[in-house]
């Protein structure tokens, strides 16, 4: 069950009543709040049991902010169409027309406003859907998945390039139904009709691509080795400690005081944050960042 953020019926009311000749019908604006928060909510779950638990507490994030933002949202805007009572409902004398526009030009900014909320949504459907993060405690089991996938992948499309050179059709290759081998043949040789540079029924710039996926997941595993690999131990200095924490992805710099202004401008500039929850200065842990805090703080 999703978190609902309060949404004012008295605003709503006389919202609605400042535009509307018929009567307000008492909970229909959060009625109608909750629908698009409930919408919103199967999404996130639906995007859940696509992705890695790893990135749960991030949708769920993604998802409060929505329903919050969008409480704000239908508050504001009710409380904007309140704010001056249409001509039909007033009357046309002596019709405050500074008023109407004010109001007309903060409705285009909350429009806006709603179109960025929208947003969220497209965030919570794209969480997961990008490169692994190593950082994820199932990465090395969703790289190893991944790399066996682009390998068969790979033998695949080169089993069916040999197949087909040497009898110029896909019928009888094994593991393809007759019906399938023969689509397939009459849809090559209509893209080898229309574009001769292609000699193969996967094309080499296909298979190049799929040669690149499984370089970069390779290096991606060789990475998370390397991290695993490295000893998470404290590098004590007077007034400062430079730990390296596989377990989060970071390097962390420990200061025994607040470090002069100088000094937290370096780190910013050179990627590192404050970590509240840490208490540390932090930045990803890669070896530019172990060089970069040396730089700053002056080390060999």
């Amino acid at each position: 069950m999703p978190k609902y953020y309060e949404i004012s019926e008295e605003t709503a009311r006389r919202g609605h009543e400042s535009i509307h000749m018929s009567d307000y019908k008492p909970g229909s604006a959060t009625n109608e709040y909750r629908a698009s928060v409930d919408e919103a909510a199967q999404i996130a779950e639906a995007q859940k049991a696509k992705t890695s638990p790893f990135y749960h507490d991030k949708i769920d994030a993604l998802m409060d902010r929505y329903a919050r933002k969008l409480a704000d949202w239908y508050n504001d805007y009710n409380r904007n169409s309140a704010s001056c009572p249409s001509w039909f409902i007033s009357g046309p004398a002596n019709y405050p027309v500074r008023k109407h526009e004010r109001q007309m030009n903060r409705e285009r900014t909350l429009w806006e406003e709603y179109d960025k909320i929208k947003g969220i949504i497209d965030k919570i459907k794209a969480v997961g859907t990008g490169p692994i993060d190593l950082a994820d405690p199932n990465a090395r089991a969703m790289l190893t998945e991944r790399l066996e996938k682009l390998q068969k992948e790979l033998d695949r499309s080169k089993e069916i390039n040999a197949y087909y050179r040497k009898h110029k059709t896909l019928v009888g290759i094994p593991g393809m139904t007759p019906e399938k081998a023969e689509a397939m043949t009459n849809t090559i040789r209509e893209e080898m009709e229309r574009c001769p540079w292609i000699k193969n029924p996967v094309p080499e710039y296909e298979l190049t691509s799929i040669r690149g996926k499984i370089k970069r997941t390779q290096e991606s595993l060789s990475e998370l080795d390397r991290r695993q690999d490295a000893k998470a131990e404290d590098e004590a200095h007077d007034g400062f400690t430079i730990v390296k924490n596989p377990e989060i992805d970071r390097l962390q710099i420990l200061f025994d005081e607040i470090p002069d202004a100088e000094t937290r401008q370096a780190l910013k500039s050179h990627g590192f944050h404050w970590s509240p929850a840490n208490k540390a200065w932090q930045r990803q842990l890669t070896d530019n960042a172990e060089r970069a805090a040396r730089q700053i703080l002056k080390l060999a």
